[in-house]
């Protein structure tokens, strides 16, 4: 969700007289949902967190959407043509506006992804050759010439992308927001970093426009798009976000109607479940996000480095026990992990197995084992030649009641299990853990990360040296070369071998802890009897609005 960073950020509760969940609601069409975060920026080349992506996708249609099913379906592109091999695709755009009337043309494509490539933003890279491989992006990132970028407005209605190998996900990378369009004379008639800051600084295409909209604000309120292609199939005349990070708070404003759609987690799921009239509400969907701890090995980095060791990440990874995170604390359906890749995720095309079904393949060096633990532990003080680790985790203190208490636990279990180890909680806003977390200003960190594409390599391109933005400080010259092989190299067109070779890719990973797989989240949902047409995915923006309505 890089693959969103999904902390929350502002405890905020209001009250909106006509916009919830009430009768009022199902008057007018509007709806009203519960945003846990608040959205940092919806310029589409700057941001790197699930709420604002989701806004985006809210206002702007790219060339793929996601049908109910999770699987890609025409957007702006009316129809695609593909090469026979794999490396060409010539999409044809369909008759659409921008909301200031402007015709949405291929150069709206053009001019986006080379600005994303120029910007080398946090998802640059997705369009790189360890994602999208899109021709000459690479180069482009590093500050080549963007004309060279591998997408060409061949008419106003013809965008052709070329490939420097097939990516059999590729149709999926078009439905993420960094790939979205944006109008290049509207964008040069604004001031510098003006874009996106207001509903007066941004177009959309999609079937919502913004009409009260400040970055981090603790409300945003969208209105249907009268010019969007597909009008006549959207019912919402409108609707309303409010940002709430309090599972307590959003369970009462359910309750007085102020919200129709509201996610909970910790003792509010099981109180909802205990409650006969509430229950009927609630819906769980898994959200497809790994979260994990991730481990800074830099040797520079605070305490001398000591997280460089992989006998003391291995400690702290099987000293942790996940069912009971899951069970005790985050208690909304997440399900305990022991792999780098999230359970009931990224199906294969052959067999229809998710990728980790087998959640004992790394038992060796992932699990909850105290005696192992330790073991490990006494290898890392002896190869350190220390007695004791003061180590610091970093966590976003605005992310929600139920993060807090998962930082908490973690803390709790490690200091218990590891004699020796002390763990201190540095909580700090969302802002400014995504800052440290991308600068290397961290010893651990709880990251939350949401697949963008229903494939492994939307995870195993986080870990290459060469990867996106955390910083975990790690390089493996083999790992790297499988990633490369199933990429752009020798495995990329040979379904079965690529999907093996990640196995092998991920058993470097585990095998060095680069990380500690936590859970797979999963999102408990209040959602008001009269609304209908929710869709929920596990890839790219998890939450889409467009088919809701208010009976």
């Amino acid at each position: 969700m890089k693959k969103f960073l999904m902390t929350a950020l502002l405890l905020v509760t209001m009250i909106f007289t006509g916009c919830g969940g009430g009768n009022d609601s199902a008057g007018n069409g509007k709806f009203s949902a519960m945003l846990n975060s608040n959205v940092i920026s919806i310029d589409s080349a700057q941001c790197s967190d699930a709420s604002s992506f989701e806004l985006i996708t809210d206002c702007i249609d790219g060339l793929m959407q996601l049908d109910s099913n999770g699987k890609p379906i025409p957007a702006l592109a009316e129809s695609v043509d593909v090469s026979e091999d794999g490396k060409t695709y010539t999409f044809h755009l369909r008759d659409a506006k921008w909301s200031n009337g402007d015709p949405v043309t291929a150069n709206d494509f053009v001019f986006a992804w080379r600005r994303h490539c120029q910007k080398s933003g946090n998802y640059a890279y997705i369009m790189g050759d360890t994602v999208a491989c899109v021709k000459n992006a690479e180069a482009v990132i590093k500050g080549g010439d963007p004309t060279t970028l591998g997408v060409t407005a061949k008419d106003e209605k013809t965008l052709v992308v070329e490939l420097n190998a097939p990516v059999p996900f590729f149709l999926s990378l078009m439905v993420f927001p960094t790939f979205y369009p944006i109008n290049e004379k509207f964008y040069n008639s604004l001031e510098e970093g003006s874009y996106g800051t207001s509903p007066e600084t941004f177009l959309s295409n999609g079937a919502f426009v913004l009409t009260n909209y400040l970055p981090g604000a603790a409300n945003i309120q969208l209105k249907k798009n009268d010019s969007y292609w597909n009008a006549a199939n959207i019912s919402l005349d409108g609707f309303q976000y409010q940002v709430v990070t309090s599972s307590d708070n959003a369970l009462i404003s359910f309750k007085n109607g102020t919200l129709n759609l509201v996610e909970l987690g910790g003792n509010q799921v099981e109180h909802v479940k205990q409650d006969a009239e509430l229950s009927k509400n609630l819906q769980t969907f898994g959200t497809g996000d790994l979260t994990y701890l991730s481990f800074n090995q830099d040797p520079k980095n605070h305490h001398a480095g000591a997280l460089s060791n992989v006998n003391l990440r291995l400690a702290i990874s099987n000293a942790v026990d996940r069912e009971s995170l899951v069970n005790n604390f985050v208690m909304s359906g997440a399900k305990a992990t022991y792999t780098a890749i999230p359970v009931d995720f990224a199906p294969n095309a052959e067999d229809g197995k998710f990728f980790s079904a087998d959640q004992k393949r790394y038992s060796d060096v992932v699990s909850f084992d105290v005696a192992k633990a330790k073991k490990y532990l006494e290898t890392a003080k002896t190869e350190l030649g220390k007695d004791g680790f003061d180590l610091q985790l970093i966590y976003a203190n605005d992310s929600g009641d139920t993060s807090v208490k998962v930082v908490q636990a973690i803390k709790s279990q490690i200091e218990a299990n590891l004699p020796g180890v002390t763990i201190n909680l540095q909580p700090m806003p969302k802002a400014e853990y995504l800052k440290d977390v991308t600068s290397n200003n961290y010893d651990l960190a709880v990251v939350d990360w949401v697949p963008d594409y229903d494939d492994p390599m939307t995870f195993f391109t986080l870990w290459t040296t060469a990867g996106c933005e955390i910083a975990e400080h790690w390089s493996n010259a083999e790992y790297d070369k499988i990633i490369s092989d199933c990429t752009t190299g020798s495995l990329a067109a040979d379904y079965s071998a690529r999907w093996n070779a990640l196995y092998d890719a991920e058993k470097i990973l585990l095998d060095n802890a680069v990380i500690s797989p936590l859970y797979t989240g999963s999102g408990a949902f209040l959602i008001s009897p009269n609304v209908t047409g929710m869709e929920f995915h596990v890839a790219g923006v998890s939450r889409v609005f467009k088919n809701v309505k208010i009976k």
